[in-house]
């Protein structure tokens, strides 16, 4: 608001001319050496209340460039956080489509006879092995886990007992 005629700064040429002259009357009540003449105390206040007011100016940039800063810095925060969410959503989409595609095979490998789907089961790799007989009936993996050598069907079944703690 205006008050007295003057646009409102920090530092107005009134205001300044007020401190100086308290400052001016402290000195001299205060019995301040007669070395400094008026002009000088003068020039010191208002060389001060100059340095004072760039300082100001100085940090109003920096206060802006740092809300700047912080805008992109939030901005780039949110899109990071979309990505992340399209990611999970793709990414369970994906392990929904393979679940769908390894149950699939699991009931192919149920349609068949024990010792059919035993023989094509060792022929796979261990890892895959063991999702398609966790996605079977437990009496039809049974049957088949018994058709395999002692040896690969604890390690099959070790991996499938991890698999299924992991779930």
């Amino acid at each position: 608001m205006k008050t007295d005629g003057y646009p409102e700064t920090a530092f107005s040429k009134r205001s300044r001319m007020l401190v100086t002259a308290l400052i001016c009357m402290a000195l001299l009540f205060l019995g301040a050496p007669a070395i400094y003449s008026q002009e000088d105390i003068v020039k010191l206040v208002e060389d001060k209340s100059a340095e004072l007011k760039d300082k100001e100016e100085t940090l109003k940039k920096e206060e802006e460039r740092l809300l700047i800063l912080k805008k992109d810095v939030e901005d780039k925060i949110n899109k990071y956080g979309q990505l992340l969410g399209q990611l999970e959503f793709t990414l369970k989409k994906v392990e929904q489509i393979q679940d769908a595609r390894m149950l699939a095979v699991a009931k192919l490998y149920e349609g068949m006879s024990p010792e059919e789907a035993a023989s094509k089961l060792t022929a796979l790799d261990e890892e895959t092995a063991v999702q398609i007989m966790l996605r079977m009936k437990s009496k039809k993996s049974g049957a088949i886990i018994a058709l395999f050598e002692p040896k690969k069907a604890a390690q099959m079944t070790k991996q499938m007992a991890r698999l299924q703690i992991g779930k």
